[in-house]
């Protein structure tokens, strides 16, 4: 079976509130686009946002990550999903994959950089 890449908009620095996703169009200016699949990990993840932004390639830099979508009366639900270390691979939910961690297509998936 082969798997398709999805777009994952992700929104990084601090943990945005469900109030910032609730107007099409408006969400948080933090945004990176990029294409992966549900089996990316959040260590991969972390790699990526290493990338984007200085503050995670502090070595005590740890990150946070959140699903961000909307629940059956369209009213965003911010979901609090694993944490990772910048620098430390296999430790806390490195190997957790967006799939088995609940991620579905069209969700936010919101990063805060501790």
């Amino acid at each position: 079976m082969q798997t398709c890449t999805l777009l994952l908009r992700f929104f990084y620095q601090e943990h945005h509130s469900k109030e910032d996703f609730s107007v099409r169009g408006k969400e948080p200016k933090d945004e990176v686009q990029i294409y992966t699949w549900k089996d990316a990990t959040l260590h991969e993840l972390t790699d990526l946002v290493r990338v984007v932004t200085p503050a995670a390639k502090r070595r005590n830099a740890r990150l946070s990550f959140a699903f961000i979508f909307p629940d059956t009366n369209d009213r965003f639900v911010v979901r609090e999903v694993g944490k990772t270390d910048s620098h430390r691979n296999g430790k806390l939910d490195d190997n957790k994959a967006l799939a088995q961690l609940g991620f579905q297509i069209g969700d936010y998936l919101d990063v805060a950089i501790l």
